[in-house]
């Protein structure tokens, strides 16, 4: 018989959005279960943004010192150790995967049940040996990599982002299918940190993007010899070797793309498989369980949050999901979801980062529109580090209310972040150009951009006239 358990809340899912909710909800005294089947942290301490960003910073010093000679000193060619990096990674994920452990969980007070999951009928879950029937049930399973249905594909060895960081030798030529954020930010990396690198995306390279600032970062790309073959078509993978080899299509021609190893960052699926959806009366798609805008799905009893739910599939996201649950269900809130102001940041180099609308959209949406700019290269900051590749975008409505902001260069993911508090607050362009920024950081470009929206004035004949009367008045 299995034993029963009653607690207020079980979470299914220890990713960031699961651990955030079972956290919370632990420290104001509620009672929780916590179940996962797989690796405490889920994919982005394991397989996503903390393995990515440590090998980026690996391939960053590999590139700084090819670079050195503009700074004086005397250039180098990175001697790279594969083993040495995935080291480095492995020491990252170690080093945070404390703060996500079974014994943190369990010493703040949640029992923690490492299983697989499953609804038995609308209000029990089966666990191992437990049923667990919760006042409130949140399921936060994440989402894996995709496989496209490319012939050939379940015939050759590939990597993904799940598997990708455990390699430890030397990868000759990497063969990346999409060209996506995963993929351009691992075939960068990769491409400093040794190997050929060949991207195959069937539609736009980064093309959720503003495409005036993602033409930054490709250019970056093609200059570091990163070859990109954009609008093909995959006829079929073959072995070659001990390698692949890609047969596609481009331009109406057929030609063969060799390579030693494949990544395939071509989307990711909702973790939805296995769960018992069905039995508890929960509706789902393709893209994820469907849900509320208050994260309830069609079982009143059960959320979903994280990119399980579908939509914007971040870290951040899950996090942010996982505050509106505890305010729901334990305070009773009735609050919703609103992710018109989350940022989200493509970890190339350079960087680009994005929070509201693109022009595009604006320009749809709301036809009048405003779009204001500003490079690095005009940024005193940017000169002396020699980082002068980049702009600001900014978009607001005719009346000054911001509608999005862009920014293609050094640290663009931190920078995005005064536009998205300008843009929670509901802050008009006229705020920026009050701020007193520090001199000379990046930051300044955002007050320069800012200052734009009031350059047709410069020009205005009746302001003109205005300043002359109140010159004549001493």
């Amino acid at each position: 018989m299995a034993e029963m358990l009653e607690p207020d809340i079980c979470v299914i899912g220890a990713g960031s959005g699961g651990l955030s909710v079972a956290a919370a909800a632990a420290q104001f005294g509620v009672d929780v279960v916590l179940i996962e089947k797989g690796k405490m942290g889920g994919d982005c301490l394991n397989y996503g943004c903390v393995p990515s960003k440590a090998m980026i910073a690996s391939a960053k010093r590999a590139q700084m010192m090819r670079e050195a000679g503009a700074f004086g000193i005397a250039a180098e060619q990175p001697r790279v150790d594969p083993a040495g990096v995935h080291d480095h990674v492995h020491g990252v994920i170690a080093a945070i995967a404390p703060l996500d452990s079974v014994e943190r969980f369990t010493g703040l007070g949640v029992h923690v049940i490492e299983a697989p999951g499953r609804f038995i009928d609308a209000r029990t879950v089966e666990a191992g040996e437990y049923h667990i029937r919760a006042r409130r049930f949140v399921v936060a399973t994440g989402s894996s990599a995709g496989t496209p249905p490319i012939p050939g594909l379940d015939k050759v060895p590939f990597f993904t982002n799940e598997t990708i960081f455990d390699n430890r030798k030397a990868i000759d030529h990497l063969m990346v299918i999409g060209g996506g954020p995963i993929g351009m930010e691992l075939a960068q990396a990769h491409r400093r940190l040794g190997a050929k690198v060949t991207v195959l995306e069937a539609f736009t390279p980064l093309g959720k993007d503003d495409p005036e600032l993602t033409a930054i970062v490709l250019k970056q790309l093609e200059a570091e010899k990163v070859e990109i073959l954009a609008g093909i078509r995959i006829e079929r993978l073959e072995k070659k070797g001990a390698g692949v080899r890609a047969v596609i299509t481009q331009d109406g021609k057929e030609r063969n793309i060799d390579a030693s190893h494949l990544l395939v960052a071509a989307g990711r699926s909702p973790n939805v498989a296995g769960l018992g959806l069905e039995e508890a009366g929960i509706e789902f798609e393709r893209s994820g369980i469907k849900v509320t805008r208050g994260l309830k799905t069609t079982n009143r009893r059960v959320y979903a949050i994280g990119d399980v739910a579908g939509g914007l599939q971040f870290t951040h996201v899950a996090n942010y999901h996982a505050g509106i649950v505890i305010r729901n269900a334990l305070f009773r809130l009735p609050v919703k979801a609103d992710v018109s102001n989350v940022p989200w940041v493509t970890y190339t180099e350079p960087e680009l980062a994005n929070v509201g609308m693109t022009e595009e959209a604006a320009r749809e949406r709301y036809g009048d529109i405003r779009v204001m700019r500003w490079p690095y290269a005009e940024n005193d900051r940017a000169q002396a580090e020699r980082v002068t590749q980049g702009m600001i975008k900014v978009v607001t409505n005719k009346r000054g209310r911001i509608l999005g902001a862009a920014i293609v260069g050094d640290h663009a993911g931190e920078l995005i972040q005064l536009w998205v508090m300008a843009m929670s607050k509901k802050m008009k362009i006229g705020a920026i150009t009050s701020i007193v920024f520090a001199y000379p950081t990046l930051a300044e470009i955002s007050k320069r951009a800012a200052y734009q929206y009031y350059a047709p004035s410069l020009t205005n004949p009746m302001i003109r006239r205005i300043i002359g009367w109140l010159r004549k008045l001493g």
